[in-house]
């Protein structure tokens, strides 16, 4: 179904501090949506906010492409279009939103679906059509931020620490800002360092799947179902005896290194346990990898603050361990910060758009590994 495009000309938005940005990870649950004013850039404020879910077959059918399987160029070619059209759908939801009647918006920063992320290979996948985004919103569109990273022999993620850093470094505190996503990443932005970052592991992904396989529902609110559970010790080890564990950084992952495929690899535990025990442990495996990554970065540091964003943050059952495990850090979530959970990977893919209007690196390579700093991004223009 066409949308009517916003008004928005080409002419006009190079001067405007709006900026749209869309993400949708690798939870594969749906899309969040800003409309921010970079009016001030280290504050943008935010005017409006918008989700769209992904239905049962549309997750189904991503989930499939993540792996190798017949037809896949043609699949992903309709699945970028379906894509496209949700995100549209968003795009006209936050302008909507946003009260601000006839006006232009700068640029469009689009995640796009990660469906491959294979850097040591020398590429990163997101679905998404850009050039039928911007016919169908009216506006200026970016995507694909990974790849300018990786060419320069970067990872390519985690990307948000440059905006992490712009937002919430602070002169004295040491801060770590913990995205929980379906992957964990983590940003430590120590006074009088560089700023760094890397993924830890497995944050909502295998827990999500597991819940879905055993009780058809999408997530575990709260952590409820695993809070029902105890935590297996033999199958934790197990688990955390993963290699990408043992990596140094820069380091990143996806559902390449972490998937129920590879779960039931240890089904010897996996298929004997109750169902909320594997729920528990999985849960566990999150909470471990992450306290282990904190300590050793911080031992030296003391007052750390870890503020959580990302759907896992509203993991109260994830969040009390983590609390458990790390009594000396102080943990709290983005808002305490100015900047709800749910808007934060949203708000930075905005900012990166902004960073590539303006022509700035949006890429950090301490994090990704890159051999310089990057302007990320291709751009879409809107029909003239």
């Amino acid at each position: 179904m066409p949308y009517a495009a916003v008004p928005s000309p080409a002419s006009n938005n190079s001067g405007s501090s709006l900026y749209v940005g869309l993400m949708s990870g690798t939870s594969l649950d749906g899309i969040d949506g800003v409309l921010a004013d970079f009016s001030l850039p280290v504050r943008p404020r935010v005017l409006a906010q918008a989700q769209r879910s992904f239905s049962v077959d549309l997750r189904s059918d991503l989930l499939d492409l993540t792996q190798p399987g017949i037809n896949e160029l043609e699949r992903a070619a309709h699945l970028s279009q379906t894509l496209s059209s949700l995100y549209a759908e968003v795009v006209h939801e936050l302008v909507q939103r946003g009260g601000q009647g006839n006006f232009s918006v700068a640029a469009v920063g689009c995640h796009g679906q990660t469906v491959r992320h294979r850097p040591e290979q020398g590429f990163s996948l997101q679905l998404v059509n850009g050039a039928l985004l911007a016919e169908l919103t009216g506006m200026t569109v970016i995507t694909d931020f990974r790849s300018g990273d990786i060419a320069a022999g970067g990872q390519g993620a985690p990307l948000v620490p440059a905006f992490h850093e712009a937002l919430f470094r602070h002169s004295s505190i040491p801060r770590l800002i913990l995205n929980l996503g379906g992957i964990a990443n983590l940003t430590l932005l120590i006074p009088g360092r560089v700023t760094r970052g890397y993924d830890t592991g497995p944050a909502n992904l295998l827990m999500d799947g597991w819940i879905g396989r055993c009780l058809g529902q999408a997530f575990d609110r709260e952590g409820g179902w695993a809070a029902q559970g105890h935590c297996h010790p033999v199958l934790l080890e197990s688990l955390l005896a993963h290699p990408f564990f043992q990596r140094s950084a820069p380091k990143s992952t996806g559902r390449e290194d972490f998937s129920l495929e590879w779960l039931a690899e240890h089904g010897e535990w996996v298929f004997s346990l109750p169902p909320e025990d594997v729920q528990a442990t999985l849960l566990e495996l999150t909470a471990r990898s992450v306290a282990a990554v904190v300590q050793a970065e911080c031992r030296e540091h003391r007052g750390t603050e870890l503020y959580l964003c990302g759907g896992g943050a509203l993991n109260t059952q994830l969040t009390k361990r983590l609390r458990i495990l790390m009594p000396e850090v102080r943990v709290g979530r983005t808002e305490d910060l100015g900047v709800p959970v749910q808007q934060v990977e949203a708000l930075a893919f905005a900012w990166l758009a902004w960073a590539r209007v303006q022509g700035k690196a949006g890429n950090l390579p301490e994090v990704t590994g890159a051999r310089h700093g990057v302007v990320l991004g291709a751009l879409y223009s809107p029909p003239s």
